[in-house]
């Protein structure tokens, strides 16, 4: 497995999103989850990505279960900041000194760890100056409860104050072929600052896979029936799209999905993808994207099909939006 830097830290090239496991695409299979994670470690993919919020706490409970014998194995990364209450309620975003050190008493706990390696702050909290935040995290490096921080859907700003205080490993926000707003302000101020990025949804939420032909292919409880980009009119305009790049996919050999992460992957070796998935014959689907290689020719055909902003509808619902960039 090639491996990559965030910042100082280092990592498998691809890493996997757990989220899924436990909440938002529908059900899912505790057993297969934990084995699709045993998987990923075979296969070399040592960067697991979870976070407090993600099934209420259940999902790093998961992660926990499933490397409980092999944590020397991986590079474990999980974020606080989310806020929710014992029933999945919101309850807002919160980056106060205090939370800090209980979010990550309670994440410690729960994963059955002794440190984390990568702290994220999931949102940025408004109402809390980033450096009274970062200070916090700075502290639980010194008392050795983390090794590396992060941010998460952070704005250029906020990440300049944020590395001031204490250097910033990684930024972890959006970015596919449908989601290329990083590519403005973004990635040229974490290059400049020498901090890794890590998209998350590289597959954009699935959608670039090919495998969804409508929403009725997704459970009633599938967060992605309230998203934008997967209604009405968008719906069949980012299809549209997709069609482009699965006709691209059938030449080069490859499926959607991996014509997909490849383009990801070819932004930069400071780029360290975690698509998420529960089952393993997607995770070895993507680690197959590791082999596929994009020519510039091939980069410059898949900017003409997909170019920057080609997606229709916002990323997030309204309130989602409003969280993000700060």
């Amino acid at each position: 497995m090639q491996q990559r830097q965030l910042g100082q830290l280092q990592v498998s090239a691809l890493g996997l999103g757990c989220m899924g496991m436990s909440e938002f695409y529908g059900n899912g299979d505790e057993a297969e989850s934990i084995v699709t994670i045993h998987r990923a470690i075979e296969l070399g993919v040592t960067f697991l990505d979870t976070a407090d919020m993600y099934g209420v706490g259940r999902n790093e409970e998961l992660v926990g279960r499933a490397i409980a014998d092999r944590r020397d194995k991986v590079v474990l990364a999980t974020k606080f900041g989310n806020v929710r209450g014992p029933n999945g309620e919101r309850l807002g975003i919160n980056g106060k000194p205090d939370y800090v050190r209980q979010a990550c008493e309670a994440s410690l706990k729960r994963l059955k760890v002794d440190v984390i390696d990568l702290y994220y702050q999931h949102r940025v909290d408004p109402e809390t100056p980033i450096e009274d935040t970062v200070g916090a995290m700075a502290d639980l490096v010194r008392q050795g409860k983390v090794r590396y921080l992060g941010l998460s859907e952070a704005g250029p700003q906020t990440i300049r104050r944020a590395h001031a205080v204490h250097p910033i490993a990684a930024l972890q926000t959006e970015y596919s072929l449908w989601s290329r707003d990083p590519e403005d302000a973004i990635l040229p101020t974490v290059r400049e600052l020498g901090i890794g990025f890590v998209p998350y949804s590289p597959l954009g939420r699935g959608f670039l896979t090919g495998q969804i032909k409508s929403v009725d292919d997704l459970a009633e409880d599938d967060f992605r029936r309230n998203s934008p980009r997967f209604q009405g009119e968008n719906f069949q305009k980012n299809l549209d799209l997709v069609r482009e790049i699965e006709a691209m996919a059938r030449e080069k050999g490859c499926a959607p999905s991996q014509l997909a992460l490849a383009w990801v992957l070819a932004q930069g070796d400071d780029i360290v993808p975690i698509p998420g998935t529960k089952r393993r014959k997607y995770l070895e689907e993507n680690v197959g994207a590791l082999d596929v290689r994009l020519t510039d020719e091939d980069l410059a055909r898949i900017d003409r099909i997909i170019p920057p902003g080609a997606a229709a509808g916002t990323r997030y619902p309204e309130p989602g939006m409003k969280m993000v960039g700060l």
